[in-house]
């Protein structure tokens, strides 16, 4: 589950990890009036305006904007609230930005230059371990970082048994070329960092940037959170913190029905039983000469109400020009998948305008067979080996 910057920064002060302090607002007033809270809490005379999206890249999308008046705050909130934001993480169309950062300015003038650093932490699964990726160069694409100077990139890698130990923190700070205060300051902002992303069984924390102000203090001016959704049974206040606008609404629909779904860019939508079988189906469709358009697993207990709502998400999609059901009937069985398929059929009525490869094998596929061929008025295409199944697909493709 994705935060957003505001929420992740919440997570990381509430582990003493110090952060760009912030207030969010859905409209222009209340970000004005945001701005003015934050000086009387901050003295901040400068605000950051941020737009608050799942997506990184959002200041060359226009989504972050430096304001030096409270009348800047109301324009570039304005401007903001409301826009389709594009950024390389976001659908061609963008997404629309609900809400807005007013965040105080923490590149203030002082005895030393303010320097920015990257720094994350997530599971290095070739190891078994967590480990934290840092770099000098903070604010950049940390993928252009390792295209043209990955020598720039370190790593430290932590057992999860032992947790962090002093001297990798040490050792960060020290391959960040600090010394001093901002050697202690960067010292602790790892080892809270690293205590964040364990206590709230995170599958990654990445800041960017992680700052160096110009006295020394070290703090998060950005955050990117991704929670394990596994996990989240063991954390309901985080639960409470997602944002289901800013995720696909056919995938959110599919959820509450109990369906695993993820939207693909094919035009051939899949529904199967089990996750292994639907990633080779998915490969199937390929070797085809298709497309998949959606992964969608109707699980082991497949009973016609939940085919039918497989139906009908899966042709949300417009793209999508076939669809190739793929069931082994082991604990489900074929027979009531055959009903779901039928029964859709009845609901739906002219809503499947699509050719359907239906391919049903194991406990009951004998009964299925007959029902489906003693049905009149299914556009249904029946296959039994895979090979078969593919070679349909191709037909209605071609």
């Amino acid at each position: 589950m994705n935060l957003h910057e505001y929420q992740g920064k919440e997570l990381l002060q509430s582990f003493g990890v110090r952060i760009q302090r912030g207030i969010v607002a859905d409209t222009p007033e209340k970000a004005v009036e945001a701005a003015k809270k934050l000086t009387d809490e901050t003295g901040t005379e400068w605000w950051v305006v941020k737009a608050q999206i799942h997506a990184g890249g959002r200041g060359k999308g226009g989504g972050v904007k430096l304001a030096k008046s409270l009348d800047e705050v109301k324009v570039h909130a304005s401007n903001i609230i409301g826009m389709m934001l594009k950024t390389p993480q976001t659908p061609a169309e963008g997404k629309r930005v609900n809400q807005v950062l007013i965040a105080e300015d923490v590149y203030y003038p002082g005895e030393n230059e303010p320097d920015e650093y990257y720094m994350s932490v997530l599971l290095n699964r070739g190891t078994g371990k967590n480990m934290i990726m840092y770099s000098t160069e903070g604010g950049m694409d940390i993928e252009a970082v390792a295209e043209k100077t990955p020598y720039l990139i370190f790593t430290e890698e932590i057992d999860p048994a032992l947790g962090i130990l002093p001297f990798q923190a040490r050792k960060v700070a020290f391959n960040l070329g600090l010394s001093g205060t901002a050697f202690k300051e960067m010292v602790k902002f790892v080892t809270a960092l690293y205590t964040a992303y364990v206590k709230s069984d995170a599958s990654l924390f990445e800041i960017n940037p992680v700052l160096k102000t110009s006295d020394d203090k070290i703090l998060a001016v950005d955050s990117k959170v991704v929670l394990d959704n596994n996990a989240l049974f063991r954390h309901k206040d985080l639960a409470e913190l997602r944002d289901i606008r800013e995720e696909n609404p056919i995938e959110v629909e599919a959820k509450a029905a109990g369906l695993s779904y993820v939207d693909l860019d094919g035009n051939v939508g899949c529904m199967v039983n089990g996750a292994g079988l639907a990633m080779s189906t998915m490969d199937l469709i390929k070797q085809a000469g298709g497309e998949p358009a959606n992964f969608l697993d109707v699980g082991g207990t497949a009973d016609a109400e939940r085919v039918e709502t497989g139906f009908r998400i899966i042709l949300k999609d417009p793209k999508v020009e076939a669809i190739l059901v793929n069931i082994f009937g082991g604990i489900v069985r074929c027979d009531r998948v055959a009903q779901g398929v039928i029964d859709a059929y009845n609901n739906m009525g002219d809503e499947i305008k699509v050719p359907i490869i239906l391919r049903l094998e194991g406990t009951n596929s004998k009964e299925a067979k007959e029902l489906i061929e003693a049905t009149e008025g299914l556009n249904v295409i029946p296959a039994t080996e895979f090979k078969e199944a593919a070679d349909k697909v191709q037909e209605v493709l071609s």
